[in-house]
């Protein structure tokens, strides 16, 4: 596998490779992550936000906090904290609502959220280094909270165990729901992309909150394809999360995710730069080190874009390296091709231009192609079959 550092100028680790997102925050920036590093995106929002100023339920929790005062107010994300005191200036309850914070412990999840209750001008009691709302469960629940009120902010997704604990620990517990999440206006994009997963045009799937990742699964289901997309997402789609939490959907149903150890949009993308290049298959073939990818080819090194149809050939002949495949087998790998193997020898000839090595694939007559193996690999891969 060809390090960042020694990639051809012209693409990055990524290249090749097709991604889809389903964040509806924040997903042009992890898009632009993507595409810097050479991906083609497939933005596919699987959720909505409702805006924080038509939410009746935030503005019930806003007075109701104003007109009693928690004990403990915990404040999970640097946006959603700065979007509830945004949302209450506009209701024109934005100074009642800071000057009754400001006789409350505040316990912040982590340091955006710090940064975002010091701009406001309060001032947090205590944050966690390990920035997990865990910890902080964990610090509640030994301090003791039996008739304690706790102002729980909670981020648009469940918050499992969290809000059940403090209440089996004796706390009222008042919920704050910044954000919330309902199904896309448009679901055009989220068919797209579980079509691609399904039929496999997809390497990756990233995911950044649990509602997003529920709501695909739901999606798929409604259209009859949840058990096409899990078979998809558990062999050859890679589901990529930002967090533990975010993964939970996924992991109910049976699904290996892959998360970064930083909760961040840039650790998850590094980590895509590693995986999705190590999943990559490479052979040694008529002497050119071959990696194939999801939409492409890289030939020692540079990279091919390759057609879908000549990927699909290209898939099958790597299943068997330097095996004869038949031209009704390679029929079969073509999508919608019908029953013409004249459409194989068409597909096979704009491959062969598209890879710009012809020698990489050999015609054996009368029986279908294969290819061209070098010979040392070759006995390796006869042990292997």
């Amino acid at each position: 596998m060809y390090d960042e550092e020694e990639q051809p100028p012209e693409h990055g680790p990524l290249a090749g490779f097709t991604v889809g997102v389903t964040a509806a925050r924040r997903a042009d920036e992890l898009g632009a992550l993507l595409e810097r590093r050479g991906a083609a995106v497939l933005h596919a929002p699987a959720l909505r936000i409702v805006p924080l100023a038509d939410d009746s339920e935030l503005l019930a929790a806003t007075k109701d906090i104003i007109g009693q005062a928690p004990d403990i107010a915990v404040a999970t994300t640097a946006i959603g904290f700065r979007g509830w005191v945004e949302a209450a200036d506009g209701w024109g309850l934005g100074e009642d609502l800071l000057a009754r914070l400001r006789e409350v412990r505040i316990l912040a999840r982590g340091p955006k959220v710090k940064g975002a209750i010091r701009a406001a001008g309060l001032t947090e009691e205590w944050s966690p280094a390990s920035e997990s709302l865990a910890e902080v469960l964990d610090r509640l629940l030994e301090e003791g909270v039996d008739g304690l009120r706790i102002a729980v902010q909670l981020h648009g997704e469940p918050l499992p165990g969290f809000v059940e604990s403090l209440r089996a620990g004796g706390a009222e517990v008042v919920g704050v729901p910044v954000y919330r999440w309902l199904p896309p206006e448009d679901l055009g994009p989220v068919d797209r992309l579980i079509d691609g997963c399904v039929a496999r045009t997809l390497d990756a799937v990233t995911f950044t909150s649990a509602p997003a990742a529920a709501s695909l699964l739901s999606r798929a289901e409604e259209r009859g394809l949840l058990d096409d997309l899990l078979a998809a997402l558990g062999h050859d789609v890679l589901s990529a999360c930002v967090g533990p939490v975010t993964a939970l959907p996924l992991q109910a149903r049976g699904i290996d995710t892959v998360q970064p150890e930083r909760f961040r949009l840039g650790p998850l993308v590094q980590l895509l730069c590693r995986e999705l290049p190590g999943r990559a298959r490479a052979l040694p073939v008529a002497g050119h080190r071959v990696e194939i990818r999801g939409h492409a080819v890289l030939v020692d090194g540079a990279l091919k874009p390759v057609p879908p149809a000549g990927m699909s050939l290209l898939r099958a002949l790597s299943r068997r390296p330097g095996w004869v495949v038949s031209r009704a087998e390679l029929l079969r790998a073509l999508p919608g091709a019908g029953r013409d193997e004249h459409a194989v020898e068409t597909a096979m000839a704009r491959l062969r231009s598209a890879l710009g090595a012809p020698k990489l694939i050999q015609t054996v007559v009368k029986r279908g192609y294969r290819l061209a193996l070098d010979p040392a690999a070759e006995s390796k891969y006869d042990a292997d079959g």
